[in-house]
C-alpha cells in the first residue's frame, strides 16, 4: 500500500517530502496527486508526453507467463542476492520498470521488514503491481525525467530487462545498498528468434551496460542464469506478446509461425545478473 512507502517519495515538482491523506499524496508546498482507485499514484509531471509503456495485452501476457514459473530461475537468483543485503542497510526495495511487480513481490516475501516501490510508466502494469504484494506501492514515473524518490532511499534496486538512468539510480541507492541488473545474453530465447523473426539481443550489450553504469557504479559481481524452458504454443504466444517483439511482429504471421513449432519447444533462458554498488 502507498501508506507504507510514502516516506520514500518526493514531489516531482519541488522535491519536498510527501504525505498521504484523503485518497491523495500531497507535499508541503501544496502539490497534490490523486491515488487511482486501482491503488497506484501518478507522479508524472503535468503535460508529460512519452512512451506509455506496456499495453494491457502485454501486461496480461506477462502475468500469464511469469505466474507459470518459466522465469523462475531469474526470480530465485534475484531473491538470493537481495537476501545478502546487510540488515543495517536502511531503505526500501525499488523495482524500476516493475511491470506486474512479479520480481518485487518475490523479493519482499523474503525481506519481510522491507516495503517496495514498483515504478513504471504503464498504467495497466501499475494496476497489477499495486496488487502484487501488501507492502508494494505502485508509482507512475519516467526515469528519464527524474525519479520521485528521496536521496539514498533504496536498499535494493531491481532492474530487470528495463531502461537505466545511471545518475538517478545512484542518487536513490543507499551507499550500502545494491543495484541488481538483469540483462539478456546473445543466447537468450535463441531458438525462437530465428523461427519467429523476433527482435534480437544486441551482442554488445555487456559493453554498453558497462559504459552506461561505469561513471556511477562499481560492479561487484556478475552471475549467469541459464536454463532450458519447455514451452507450449500458448507459452510461446505469451512470451512473445509480453516483450518488444509484440510491437514489431505481424500477429497473423506470428500465429502461423508458432503453429509450425513442435507441440513443446525447448528454449534457452540465458541472462546475466550484475551486482553493483554506487560510487562514493
Amino acid at each position: 500500500m502507498l501508506d507504507q512507502v510514502v516516506r520514500y517519495l518526493v514531489c516531482p515538482y519541488c522535491g519536498n517530502p510527501m504525505t498521504s491523506a484523503a485518497g491523495s499524496l500531497r507535499c508541503e508546498t501544496g502539490h497534490t496527486f490523486d491515488i487511482a482507485r486501482q491503488g497506484y499514484v501518478s507522479l508524472l509531471p503535468a503535460g508529460w508526453r512519452g512512451d506509455a509503456g506496456d499495453t494491457a495485452a502485454m501486461v496480461q501476457a506477462r502475468e500469464r507467463f511469469l505466474t507459470a514459473g518459466h522465469f523462475g530461475p531469474v526470480t530465485t537468483r534475484l531473491v538470493a542476492l537481495a537476501e545478502q543485503l546487510r540488515p543495517e542497510s536502511p531503505g526500501c526495495v525499488v523495482d524500476l520498470g516493475a511491470g506486474t511487480g512479479h520480481y518485487l513481490a518475490a523479493v519482499l516475501e523474503r525481506l519481510t521488514d522491507r516495503a517496495g516501490l514498483a515504478l513504471d510508466v504503464s498504467k495497466p502494469a501499475l494496476r497489477r503491481a499495486a496488487r502484487a504484494h501488501p507492502r508494494v506501492g505502485a508509482v507512475a514515473c519516467d526515469i528519464w525525467h527524474g525519479l520521485p524518490i528521496a536521496d539514498a532511499a533504496a536498499a535494493v534496486v531491481l532492474n530487470v530487462f528495463a531502461p537505466r538512468n545511471a545518475p538517478e539510480l545512484a542518487r536513490i541507492l543507499h551507499p550500502s545498498g545494491r543495484l541488481l541488473v538483469v540483462t539478456p545474453t546473445g543466447r537468450h530465447l535463441d531458438e525462437l528468434v530465428a523461427a519467429l523473426g523476433l527482435v534480437t539481443v544486441d551482442r554488445h550489450k555487456p559493453q554498453r551496460l558497462a559504459a552506461q553504469l561505469g561513471s556511477s557504479f562499481v560492479q561487484l559481481d556478475q552471475q549467469d542464469v541459464t536454463a532450458t524452458l519447455r514451452l507450449s504454443h500458448a507459452d510461446v504466444e505469451a512470451l512473445v506478446a509480453m516483450g518488444p517483439s509484440a510491437r514489431h511482429t505481424d500477429a497473423a504471421v506470428l500465429g502461423e509461425r508458432i503453429g509450425q513449432l513442435p507441440e513443446h519447444t525447448e528454449v534457452t533462458l540465458s541472462v546475466t545478473v550484475g551486482v553493483f554498488r554506487r560510487l562514493g
